[in-house]
């Protein structure tokens, strides 16, 4: 049909939509309907047209409507249920769409709804371009409010941050937040802090792969704590060093609640250690080697009776660290699982190892990946580990550790 035609079509749906604000646009789309229909009619009565010579005019096919912007935000702000959310929903699950934008704004969706509209758009997210959600929080009841808020992979600079404000400012509910693989500048994890408004819910906060450093470390344990009911903390593959793990450290000796602790890859100190509601400790992949070893089995030793699982894989740990780490958690009431794979403990330190579970083999993780003879990069390091290895004295080593001020 004709651009010309559509267009005047459209003006006339328009104008109705526009006479009956308080609409949900039904009407005005079964008006566009109806005088594309009668326009079409009239184009096909006509014929075909001609030119002065005499020549007919090639009539094009033209193919169907490929709509790419489905948009539900027309009228007032409403509320969405399950079966209405189903109804509004159904052309995003007909096959052959095209849509690349999708407009959910001033429409606010109930849990049941948003469970229904959660596997829909994840059927068409590879394809989608644009995605508007302007106000569809504001207004839902307390009890609904959002709790988790998942970020993955995507370049958080400040900019980005802010352009959530509105939803982070509203928040005063969240109970989970995830930042993962995003990259967060310090100037994006300043914001994230300043912007959500409170923490107090907060259970479950967790950074992964990101670009983290000391100076977001310190903005991040502003909001640790904030964070009074923290249970589960991860801050893993990232670049905190020195400064951004004590700032971390002296955040998280404040979590009394604190049960889940994953550091792997970001080793900043065992400060956080001293709580004594830890249950699942990963430290892996900090090349803690014997002496970080010993500090960390020294800081299990006292109570931790709810300890269940310890993962100390990949640290260049040897015989006598994996020692001081198996005398350090047998015994303990609720334990399950010590994993120190990955690390170059001798064939004598394993048999040591199996002898300490004797009674209780199955709370010895595997061992495939240990390597018996594997150097460490550090000629120096690797030489005192041997000499440790050699006496197969772990009071030599914990003389050594006095002179690092590890008591």
């Amino acid at each position: 049909m004709p651009k010309k035609s559509t267009n005047a079509a459209f003006a006339s749906a328009n104008q109705h939509y526009e006479t009956e604000p308080d609409g949900d646009g039904s009407s005005a789309m079964q008006l566009y309907a109806k005088e594309c229909s009668k326009l079409i009619l009239e184009v096909l009565k006509k014929g075909p047209r001609t030119k002065a010579n005499g020549e007919v005019v090639k009539v094009e096919r033209v193919a169907g409507p490929h709509e790419t912007l489905f948009d539900i935000s027309k009228g007032h702000q409403a509320f969405i249920v399950a079966e209405e959310s189903q109804e509004f929903l159904r052309p995003v699950k007909e096959p052959g769409n095209s849509y690349t934008k999708i407009c959910f704004s001033n429409r606010s969706f109930d849990l049941d709804a948003a469970h229904i509209k959660g596997p829909i758009l994840e059927s068409v997210k590879d394809r989608l371009r644009e995605v508007d959600l302007s106000n569809f929080i504001a207004g839902r009841p307390k009890d609904e409010a959002l709790e988790v808020m998942n970020v993955f992979s995507e370049a958080l600079g400040e900019k980005v941050v802010r352009a959530f404000g509105k939803l982070l400012k509203s928040q005063h509910n969240l109970r989970e937040l995830y930042l993962m693989n995003d990259g967060i500048s310090e100037e994006a994890a300043k914001a994230v802090c300043e912007l959500i408004p409170s923490t107090e819910k907060l259970r479950i906060l967790q950074f992964h792969n990101d670009m983290t450093g000391d100076e977001e470390a310190v903005a991040i344990s502003k909001i640790v704590k904030h964070s009074p009911l923290l249970v589960d903390f991860r801050c893993s593959s990232t670049r905190v060093d020195f400064e951004g793990g004590v700032a971390l450290s002296e955040a998280l000796g404040t979590s009394t609640h604190l049960k889940k602790l994953d550091l792997r890859n970001s080793m900043f100190g065992v400060e956080v250690l001293k709580k004594q509601l830890l249950t699942k400790l990963n430290l892996s992949e900090n090349e803690l080697k014997d002496v970080g070893a010993i500090q960390i089995s020294k800081a299990l030793q006292i109570n931790h009776d709810q300890l269940k699982e310890v993962d100390m894989s990949t640290n260049k740990i040897r015989r006598a660290g994996a020692r001081v780490l198996a005398q350090a958690v047998e015994g303990k009431p609720e334990f399950k699982l010590l994993n120190i794979d990955g690390n170059f403990i001798s064939d004598e330190g394993i048999d040591e190892l199996k002898r300490i579970f004797k009674a209780s083999p199955d709370l010895l993780g595997s061992l495939n990946e240990n390597d018996p003879d594997g150097v460490d990069d550090d000629d120096d390091d690797d030489e005192k580990q041997s000499v440790y290895e050699d006496k197969g004295d772990t009071d030599e080593l914990e003389s050594k550790l006095k002179n690092l001020g590890i008591n």
